[in-house]
């Protein structure tokens, strides 16, 4: 556990998935609160190489400090891991364990400024790297209502998607969008009765939604398990090491789907063995210690 309240999800778990050796290069391409990174330098120890990963610069800076008195290497890259490969074979490198924790670090959830959360007011933001371009609230007062549904129903896997762009686009007309409270009562708005039968809050599908279009993750996502892919192809001549082991955890079903499908994929062309058939989930004390690792499925592959 971070000492800044960051918990690692499934830190155990990750670290038994990819058994992290001294003086491996370890690959952590979202550093987030720098947990998993710590637990990982801890294990490839003074002779290892660190490679962390993210698209929050101040996230990237704190995991650093956190893991650089461990003892390993770090090489710090900020950016999105849909780069990763390119950049680690721009340094001659080669992974022997790559994690992407797809979740957002609890940083980011806590601050109203970042605008991840409805818990407290702030500017509808979501940007993971602050100095990207398109924010939520673009898109909520910008995109067609159409498509707004569309991102919505598809992205979001929100039933009543149609009915909440409705809602935005009616009241949008009179002033832009601009703060997650006024958001969050517009989807419950949306939903009228349905919110009392809701088991979360109705703005939940519509917030992640938002912040996954915003930041392009499933595209970011598809793009590593590409090069994961092209890796292992190349039977440890690429930026990938021999037998790496790579693992990936997803927070919905949209992620989850895509590493199971491209896991799977590897699996029956011969390229990697899955780590287990099911993904493997927190458990109970987990979850009541870490209620945000509910939703989290743990992926794992060693490749051939």
């Amino acid at each position: 556990m971070a000492n800044d309240g960051h918990v690692p999800v499934l830190r155990d778990e990750v670290l038994e998935v990819l058994d992290p050796r001294p003086g491996d290069v370890v690959a952590d391409l979202t550093a987030g609160g720098g947990g998993h990174a710590a637990a990982l330098a801890q294990r490839i120890g003074p002779g290892g190489t660190l490679v962390l990963m993210d698209l929050d610069a101040g996230n990237l800076e704190q995991a650093a400090k956190r893991v650089v008195t461990i003892g390993p290497t770090v090489i710090e890259l900020h950016g999105n891991f849909a780069t990763a490969a390119a950049a680690v074979r721009a340094r001659h490198l080669q992974v022997n364990c790559v994690l992407a924790d797809l979740g957002f670090a609890s940083t980011q959830m806590s601050d109203p400024n970042r605008g991840f959360s409805f818990a407290a007011d702030g500017p509808l933001d979501m940007r993971m790297d602050p100095s990207g371009a398109v924010t939520a609230a673009n898109l909520v007062n910008d995109l067609p209502e159409g498509e707004l549904a569309r991102v919505l129903r598809e992205v979001g896997e929100e039933p009543l998607g149609a009915r909440i762009a409705r809602k935005i686009a009616l009241a949008r007309q009179g002033e832009p969008i601009r703060t997650t409270a006024r958001l969050a009562s517009l989807v419950r708005d949306a939903y009228g009765s349905r919110a009392h039968r809701s088991r979360n809050d109705p703005a939940t599908r519509t917030f992640m939604a938002l912040r996954i279009a915003v930041n392009d993750e499933l595209a970011s996502l598809e793009a590593l398990l590409s090069d994961v892919e092209t890796g292992a192809r190349a039977g440890g001549q690429d930026w990938l090491a021999t037998a790496a082991r790579i693992a990936v955890i997803a927070f919905h079903s949209l992620e989850d789907r895509r590493v199971k499908r491209s896991f799977s994929a590897m699996e029956d062309a011969g390229l990697a063995s899955r780590t287990s058939r099911r993904p493997v989930r927190p458990s109970e004390a987990e979850v009541d210690a870490n209620p945000r690792s509910r939703s989290a499925k743990l992926r794992g592959v060693r490749l051939a």
